[in-house]
């Protein structure tokens, strides 16, 4: 009998150590470090689009996990880019196709990237700009900074402004006064802080949205004699579609820029802006390399759109083309991403939300449109037929793979552009019939329903709105 209870004792004790152990090794629910950057087209060093930026921090974290090259936005504006990323929701089925249109109706709460995180039992924090303007709802955060700004004065040296709409000049002010840097400081207290369950904290960083007004120091590094305009052709419209050179606004932001003859210093200000902005993610990865929690992190960093500066005789987004629809997406995910790698395949940002859940051994919820990219994470090089999509305004779509993009507007005119022979979109080839097969083959990817856009300036009157 005392043999018997011996090897029952055994049993026992090697049944909890086997428990304690599989404990010990079962993997934890990753923290998530969200950074999305606002206006920031694809004018980062390690995409290779433009020579003269200075983005050694956005380079570092490239270096750490995967670039995609070939990321899109859901939309080339703040307010439709951010609700269809954050709600899965693409805008073609909300309604919130642009600016100025309230998109809280009809997206659910319960709906929402963070609510999924918060059921999961994560804290959610959040600073900065999520969404557009201070449209983050009370019930989808654990907690969400509110910040004091300083007062910010524009540098003696500053000419004026800047020319019409198109905000530019140096600040007098160091650093520490900006909104970003002090949405930093919020992110690297909490990642200093001790956290008795997993976190998902979104870091919003304004800049470079205009005005491109950053301390004197970041303009320093890129001297206005140096600098070259983006390169451009005349007369680049004359092969576009009505509605495309509608959108283009030619005779608006680039006429009084031409006028004014200040393109290159607008072009400064953009690389100043964005300089800037490089400062900070530096600052938060440097927090998260020097935290408890840099092994068991995922970070993704996306820009919610790109940015033209005078190409197609366009400025800003609102439009359709690579410019405008293109930004940077990098991933770095402990165990699932190696250093260095780089994916060429045509993502749009509707994936980030079912990745994230991916990553996190969250379901992810039926309504989410877009697919996860985990496997692209794992194999960058694997197999991806699907195009990336924007939708700027109701049924005017751009479609993006590998090597074309393929543009259809509400009246049915189109462009396409061969970007293997054609990088920045001088030559429209729609018209050609020997491209009719691979026009049809996009079309197949064009939303199936188009609803109709939401009233416009609903929520204007709301505290904290800005405008994008």
């Amino acid at each position: 009998m005392r043999s018997y209870w011996i090897g029952i004792v055994g049993t026992l004790m090697v049944t909890i150590a086997s428990s304690l152990m599989a404990a010990d090794v079962a993997p934890k629910q990753p923290n998530v470090l969200f950074i999305a950057v606002d206006d920031l087209n694809h004018w980062v060093g390690h995409l290779g689009r433009n020579p003269q930026t200075k983005t050694p921090n956005i380079d570092r974290l490239a270096a750490m996990g995967v670039t995609f090259t070939n990321a899109n936005c859901a939309a080339p504006a703040c307010n439709p880019s951010r609700a269809a990323l954050m709600s899965g929701l693409r805008p073609s089925t909300t309604g919130c196709y642009d600016n100025g249109q309230d998109w809280t109706p009809v997206i659910p709460k319960g709906k929402t990237l963070t609510t999924q995180f918060l059921k999961a039992g994560y804290n959610v924090f959040g600073a900065g700009k999520i969404y557009h303007g201070s449209q983050h709802r009370d019930g989808e955060w654990t907690e969400y900074f509110q910040k004091n700004n300083p007062k910010l004065t524009l540098d003696a040296s500053a000419k004026n402004d800047g020319v019409g709409g198109i905000k530019f000049g140096p600040l007098s002010n160091p650093d520490s006064d900006m909104p970003d840097h002090l949405v930093v400081d919020y992110a690297l207290e909490k990642l200093g802080q001790t956290h008795d369950k997993p976190f998902f904290l979104a870091v919003g960083l304004v800049k470079p949205h205009m005005p491109w007004s950053v301390p004197f120091s970041h303009f320093e590094k890129f001297p206005l004699d140096a600098i070259e305009l983006p390169p451009h052709q005349k007369n680049d419209l004359a092969d576009v579609p009505s509605a495309g050179i509608k959108m283009a606004k030619p005779e608006g932001d680039h006429a009084k820029m031409l006028q004014s003859g200040r393109w290159k210093e607008a072009v400064q200000a953009y690389l100043a802006t964005i300089h800037f902005t490089d400062m900070q993610v530096g600052r938060l990865i440097d927090g998260l390399e020097e935290s408890k929690y840099k092994d068991n992190t995922v970070v993704v960093l996306w820009g919610d759109h790109g940015w033209h500066l005078g190409e197609k005789e366009h400025w800003r987004k609102f439009a359709l083309w690579e410019e405008a629809c293109r930004a940077p997406l990098i991933w770095v995910a402990p165990g699932v991403t190696k250093q260095g790698a780089v994916c060429n395949r045509p993502v749009d940002f509707m994936t980030i939300y079912p990745t994230l859940c991916d990553l996190a051994a969250i379901k992810v919820p039926t309504h989410v449109e877009g697919p996860s990219i985990k496997s692209l994470l794992i194999a960058p090089d694997s197999a991806w037929e699907q195009p990336a999509l924007t939708t700027f305004r109701r049924q005017n779509h751009s479609l993006r793979s590998e090597q074309y993009r393929y543009i259809r507007y509400a009246d049915g005119s189109e462009e396409l552009y061969d970007h293997d022979a054609d990088p920045y979109e001088w030559k429209n080839l729609a018209s050609d019939s020997k491209y009719d097969e691979l026009k049809q083959s996009f079309q197949q990817y064009l939303p199936k329903t188009n609803v109709p856009e939401l009233p416009r300036n609903a929520g204007k009157k709301k505290k904290g709105k800005t405008a994008a």
